[in-house]
């Protein structure tokens, strides 16, 4: 029972990628070739929400699920870093055809290929979490 909020709102989620298109390879594959708006549009509107979402956050001190207060740390100013992620997250996303939340609709969806895609992001994750004290961060 604890869970079922998230369980909701993750429903929610998948239904929204679905319907507006964002879990389709086909539009992931337009976006990278530079031949629609459709995902562009959908990512602004996306950016424009957590804007908007913090600034409402650091307004009324909104506090997370637990009670505890929600804290912002500013920015680091090494460039190189974010361009790396940023390449690797990209080029991911690119050959693969989804990040994240699009991997887990697709498997819903009944892409079952998609499994291997997500298999390798949680390898993925746990090797970042493994080697994190021996980055640069």
């Amino acid at each position: 029972m604890k869970f079922i909020k998230f369980l909701v709102l993750g429903t929610l989620f998948g239904i929204v990628m679905a319907k507006s298109e964002a879990m389709s390879w086909y539009r992931i594959q337009e976006m990278f070739r530079f031949q629609a708006f459709h995902m562009y549009g959908i990512i602004g509107v996306a950016v424009v929400l957590g804007v908007i979402g913090v600034a409402l956050i650091k307004k009324y001190n909104i506090r997370d699920f637990h009670g505890n207060p929600i804290k912002f740390h500013p920015k680091e100013k090494s460039i190189v870093r974010y361009l790396a992620g940023g390449i690797i997250f990209g080029l991911g996303w690119a050959l693969s055809g989804a990040c994240p939340g699009p991997m887990v609709v697709n498997i819903g969806y009944g892409f079952f290929t998609m499994a291997i895609v997500f298999f390798f992001a949680i390898v993925g994750t746990y090797l970042y979490g493994y080697f994190k004290d021996k980055l640069p961060h």
